[in-house]
């Protein structure tokens, strides 16, 4: 089902050059598009652009932090960017997200109302969710000698060595808040010091062989790390290429996230990132990515139908067990929580002790 990163690294190497080099030369209608690595189906691009004429440079950023450097910095040239919940919500206060005219993104009404009116964007101005998931604990069932349910798991010295820590801050000092009781959205420094501290000394007693994005695709699939904190959507393209490997949300709790399409402010080429959006929100769209991602859409249509749409193109059955990792349960959602967008302050806090961790 998933294809290799290196296809799509290729893919993006490719787009990236006409970003910067062929431009919109000769009058041609182009959208910028920056997704995560791993998080579209190209066949998705070629279908667009054949069906609009439409061109698409199409990149992608490791994670929220390093999409938003980008942007403040002012060296991204992007129309259309897909960032997860908290973002949205800063860069909306920012002044960085220009507002859609859902006239021209009529397939906005597929998408199911637990999706809309999220704390991020009350009143639905800025963004299309794109897919929804969950933050959780991947591990390899060969490697280790229990089931593991608790975030202790990333800070136990008897895993010294063998553990991948998620390379972005909001999601490793998260893990490390709800196994020390607390809430992803404290603003309590005292709390937050704590929670960095537990991941300085799992830094410093070699608990950790490093802190991780992309990279755990190979390290996870080809037994080198034997646990990790990553995604649902993520684990189950590595489940695809190695099914010794679990995911499970501990019992403290995690993050449910929404990850969504904005239009940044000022946007060169809007009413192409607005048919873009429309584009990908369909229900057959929705239906390919799945099959391609493995993260859940919030396309109600496409997520009741995925199973059948999943046998008829795989010819087997999908596992229940699998689908219920994709599209988590009430009862599991009802344990995370959603980021919210912190203060100013505490936000300048994370980043002084992600500099302090030494992690680039």
């Amino acid at each position: 089902m998933k294809k290799s990163f290196a296809t799509l690294l290729a893919l993006t190497m490719v787009l990236t050059l006409c970003l910067t080099g062929c431009g919109g030369g000769g009058g041609k209608r182009v959208v910028n598009v920056c997704g995560w690595g791993e998080n579209i189906d190209e066949d998705l691009i070629r279908q667009f652009e054949e069906e609009t004429g439409i061109h698409v440079n199409y990149q992608t950023a490791e994670s929220n932090e390093t999409m938003y450097s980008l942007i403040k910095q002012g060296g991204a040239d992007y129309d259309v960017i897909v960032p997860s919940d908290y973002m949205i919500a800063q860069m909306i206060s920012e002044g960085l997200l220009e507002k859609l005219d859902y006239s021209n993104i009529p397939n906005f009404d597929l998408i199911d109302s637990q999706y809309k009116n999220l704390s991020y964007d009350p009143q639905n101005e800025y963004t299309v969710p794109y897919t929804w998931g969950t933050l959780g604990i991947i591990y390899n069932s060969t490697m280790v000698d229990e089931e593991i349910t608790s975030w202790s798991a990333l800070f136990d010295p008897k895993y010294a060595g063998q553990v991948g820590m998620i390379g972005n801050p909001r999601d490793a000092v998260g893990a490390a808040l709800l196994y020390l009781g607390y809430s992803v959205n404290t603003t309590s420094e005292d709390e937050i010091r704590q929670a960095y501290q537990l991941i300085a000394d799992a830094k410093a007693n070699g608990i950790y062989q490093g802190f991780f994005m992309d990279q755990l695709y190979d390290k996870m699939e080809a037994g080198e790390t034997a646990i990790c904190a990553y995604y649902a959507g993520d684990f189950l393209s590595m489940h695809d290429n190695n099914p010794d490997l679990r995911y499970v949300v501990p019992d403290e709790g995690s993050n449910w996230f929404v990850d969504a399409m904005c239009v940044l402010a000022g946007a060169e080429h809007k009413a192409e990132a607005e048919e873009w959006i429309n584009f990908i929100c369909r229900t057959e769209s929705c239906l390919a990515n799945m099959d391609f991602i493995w993260y859940a859409s919030p396309n109600q249509e496409a997520l009741a139908s995925y199973p059948a749409y999943y046998e008829k193109n795989n010819g087997e059955a999908l596992d229940p067990a699998l689908y219920q990792i994709m599209a988590a349960p009430a009862d599991v959602l009802e344990r995370c929580e959603v980021y919210q967008n912190l203060p100013a302050g505490t936000l300048a806090l994370y980043s002084e002790l992600w500099v302090e961790l030494g992690i680039e």
